[in-house]
């Protein structure tokens, strides 16, 4: 059963690649190497939340009808789950996103983009937390609107910002651009993943304003190598 976001206001990389990029100069001796930051592999980002310490008091169901399975794990520096995907097409009305591709939109999301108007869950890689209950608040572990996330799916990692909550006892929920960017079927009718998704998000680390993109992926590569490279 799909749950619904309630509206409240590929391999390993290293951290660092040397490319021995020796351009020839005019006359014919190797020009200074070029040094590129490689991004960091789905499995650098897995290993560093093998290990689960529990943030939340409880666990989550990942959809209404499962039983509670899933606890929020966290560190100094991230809060983690491994759970579902299920779509979020909540927010402004698209062709994508509406009362007819999805029998449970809604026309706002949680947090709002610069300009106040709600976000567009088709074009803004986001993902959804759960408001805040007994089990877990997310507001108390530098978590809120705009915090960088990178989402973990089938050997591959993308970029985003927290966007919406949903209802406080179900994890497990992205936007329809996000589960795109993973090659997740994001109808919110059909769509999504039963399992094998890891959201990691960066505690204290925001985004301003909420809705630039590019921001979110660059601050999220820059936080995810500081991760690999404490170990």
């Amino acid at each position: 059963m799909r749950v619904r976001s309630l509206p409240l206001a590929a391999a390993a990389g290293a951290a660092l690649l040397t490319a021995g990029l020796l351009p020839a100069t005019a006359a014919g001796t190797p020009g200074p190497a070029l040094v590129r930051r490689s991004a960091v592999g789905a499995a650098d980002l897995l290993a560093e939340v093998r290990d689960c310490v529990r943030v939340s008091r409880g666990e989550y169901r990942t959809d209404a009808h499962t039983r509670p399975s899933v606890p929020v794990c966290g560190t100094d520096d991230i809060v983690f789950w491994k759970a579902d995907m299920d779509i979020d097409c909540d927010g402004r009305r698209t062709s994508r996103c509406n009362p007819t591709t999805d029998p449970w939109f809604l026309p706002d999301t949680a947090f709002r983009q610069s300009d106040g108007r709600a976000l567009r869950s088709d074009r803004l890689p986001h993902v959804v937390v759960p408001a805040p209950s007994r089990l877990w608040d997310h507001a108390r572990s530098g978590i809120g609107g705009g915090t960088v996330a990178a989402v973990i799916h089938d050997g591959r990692v993308r970029y985003g910002v927290v966007g919406d909550a949903g209802p406080a006892g179900v994890i497990g929920e992205a936007s329809y651009a996000m589960a795109k960017s993973l090659g997740i079927d994001p109808d919110p009718r059909t769509g999504g993943a039963a399992s094998g998704v890891t959201y990691i998000l960066f505690r204290d680390a925001r985004v301003k304003p909420i809705e630039d993109r590019s921001a979110a992926v660059s601050l999220g590569e820059r936080l995810a190598r500081e991760l690999v490279a404490d170990d």
